[in-house]
């Protein structure tokens, strides 16, 4: 005689936290490899400069992302380390009622973050930085020129947004979002990068590759020669290349091989 087993309550409920912590700690440590790559590469600007991680969210729960301990550099942080905030900017880190002075954010960082995660769905991963070469290029009026197979990736796909001051008028959320339209990459005139990807993996190339590209313009342009640009069909050719359809493979091939750059028992990124 078969017997129906009914579902316990309670079970399920334990069972779906589980599961929801299991995905928590999966992108705190992915995005505690994205800020030590970050630093493997000299894309740092000591405690400056944020990268961030939505996190999936159970139906009816507030929506909420991971972003730095403000104060913990680039090259030592940990999953741990990472403080989850909701999209007002309040922390919703239980940690941070015991000890909220180790769970500080950086209000700007907030701002110029949030913003992008609330408007786009597709970006789970947003990276900004203020490199040399980035903030030098950010000050040129002709931005980012396609001189360069890697700034080729761009042509076409890169948004531009204005300087207004440090990031702190949550008004300035609206036009951050505007500027980068359906990008994955913008330059923040005369400030930095943003870049950013469904995965870690594709916010690291986009970064990585944007960084190349406005390395790459500032020492040509520094070596005082004419510079050649490719013809627009060229240009417009390379792009959709850089699209194709293994290309998350192809970012996914080169996260995993960064990641053995940071591979360190003794300092874990992942604890």
């Amino acid at each position: 005689m078969q017997t129906t087993q009914l579902s316990d309550p309670a079970l399920e409920s334990r069972a779906a936290r589980s599961t929801q912590s299991d995905s928590e700690q999966h992108v705190r440590e992915e995005l505690a490899a994205l800020y030590r790559l970050v630093a493997h590469f000299r894309m740092t600007d000591m405690i400056d400069t944020h990268i961030t991680a939505r996190l999936p969210s159970a139906p009816g729960e507030p929506a909420a992302f991971l972003i730095n301990r403000y104060g913990v550099l680039f090259h030592e942080m940990r999953a741990s380390d990472l403080v989850k905030i909701d999209h007002q900017g309040k922390v919703v880190d239980e940690r941070a009622q015991t000890e909220p002075a180790l769970f500080r954010v950086n209000a700007a960082g907030f701002t110029i973050h949030s913003a992008i995660h609330a408007a786009r769905d597709d970006l789970h991963f947003v990276i900004h930085t203020h490199t040399a070469a980035g903030t030098a290029v950010s000050a040129q009026e002709q931005g980012l020129l396609p001189i360069s197979q890697h700034a080729l990736k761009f042509y076409g796909k890169l948004g531009y947004h204005d300087y207004e001051g440090i990031a702190l008028e949550l008004g300035e959320r609206e036009r951050l979002v505007r500027d980068l339209g359906t990008c994955k990459a913008m330059i923040l005139r005369n400030h930095g990068l943003l870049a950013a990807g469904a995965t870690a993996a594709e916010a690291f190339h986009e970064i990585y590759f944007l960084e190349r590209a406005c390395q790459a313009q500032i020492q040509a342009l520094a070596g005082g020669s004419a510079l050649r640009i490719p013809p627009r069909e060229v240009c417009e050719l390379t792009a959709s290349q850089f699209a194709r359809e293994d290309s998350a493979e192809i970012a996914e091939l080169a996260w995993q091989a960064a990641l053995r750059l940071i591979d360190d028992p003794k300092s874990d990124y992942r604890s």
